[in-house]
């Protein structure tokens, strides 16, 4: 049963973590093999899910620490048809995989939410395509009918929320809109960049946001920004506006590198987790409505610490 789907507390003052970059830390730090970078593979065994739970708790300590609120993203990002049918999955397959995901949130919310950590639990949903490019383009109608089962699935479960994540162009943003409006779930829309803070597909995202709210009566409960580094979208946002407001949540980049650099790079540029840090302090001292921070490729529990620390005057030291 949901929690928090008729009341995010994420919308109010206080700041929430979510973990870093799931599937860059079980590829490159725990040596996992991930096909198509689905990290919902792992949620079909007893042992996967072992690896998952274990992979939150550096992250859940650090909100436990600080005394902040937590967003547990279902590792379902690759858990829709296209993904699932490259994967081998079957219609009953996929729908197991998803439940599965939100199961493991719900375990892990029962074991670890205090009365001042409050841990919102989230469908996490993904681009039917590459999250790097924006490829061919769906219509509204086609997106939300696509997207509409694994929303259907998040809602029929705990989940508070949904989050579609590393969203490349508007039109499948908007159609996930109209899918989660259909099933009364709250919804997020985070959108990805490039180096020049456009959305893969060329829009703006002033564009992209004011479209989404102007055709749905802002139904996104809120907006983040994905898989990008701060330098790539940090000039985009300083025009002010009311569209900037409407963004409360940031996962960056460890790395400053493109996205077709990080697609064909053998290695993983992690970064500098106390820099990453401070970028994100100067964010919320100059956008104080943002309340949601983690990481995406190549972050783990060090950076997300250091986030911490940046914007909390908190203890990011302990996670070097």
């Amino acid at each position: 049963m949901s929690k928090y789907r008729n009341a995010l507390p994420q919308l109010g003052s206080k700041l929430f973590l979510t973990d870093g970059g799931l599937e860059t830390t079980l590829i490159f730090h725990l040596g996992i093999d991930l096909p198509h970078f689905a990290s919902c593979e792992l949620l079909r065994s007893k042992i996967g899910r072992s690896v998952l739970a274990e992979y939150f708790l550096p992250y859940i300590e650090t909100a436990r620490r600080e005394k902040l609120g937590f967003v547990l993203e279902a590792p379902t990002w690759r858990a829709n048809p296209d993904w699932g049918a490259k994967l081998g999955y079957s219609g009953e397959t996929l729908a197991d995989v998803n439940r599965a995901g939100i199961a493991l949130m719900e375990e892990l919310r029962f074991a670890h939410e205090m009365r001042d950590v409050p841990m919102v639990i989230s469908g996490n949903i993904g681009p039917r395509g590459d999250g790097y490019v924006a490829g061919t383009e769906m219509t509204v109608e086609a997106a939300a009918e696509y997207h509409d089962g694994q929303v259907a699935l998040f809602a029929d479960s705990a989940a508070d929320m949904v989050s579609a994540f590393t969203m490349t162009n508007v039109s499948e943003a908007l159609g996930i809109v109209v899918a989660a409006q259909r099933h009364r779930m709250p919804v997020v829309i985070a959108f990805t960049v490039e180096t020049d803070g456009r959305l893969p597909s060329g829009a703006t995202l002033r564009e992209a946001i004011e479209t989404v709210d102007a055709a749905t009566g802002e139904g996104p409960a809120y907006y983040m920004i994905n898989c990008a580094h701060p330098t790539h979208f940090e000039t985009t946002l300083a025009g002010g506006g009311r569209w900037i407001e409407r963004i409360r949540g940031i996962r960056a980049n460890a790395s400053k590198r493109c996205h077709a650099e990080l697609d064909s790079a053998p290695d993983l540029d992690a970064g500098d987790p106390v820099e990453l840090g401070d970028q994100y302090g100067d964010l919320l001292r100059a956008f104080p409505q943002i309340r949601v921070i983690g990481g995406c490729c190549g972050t783990d529990h060090r950076h997300v610490a250091h986030m911490c620390a940046a914007c909390t005057g908190g203890t990011g030291s302990k996670a070097a």
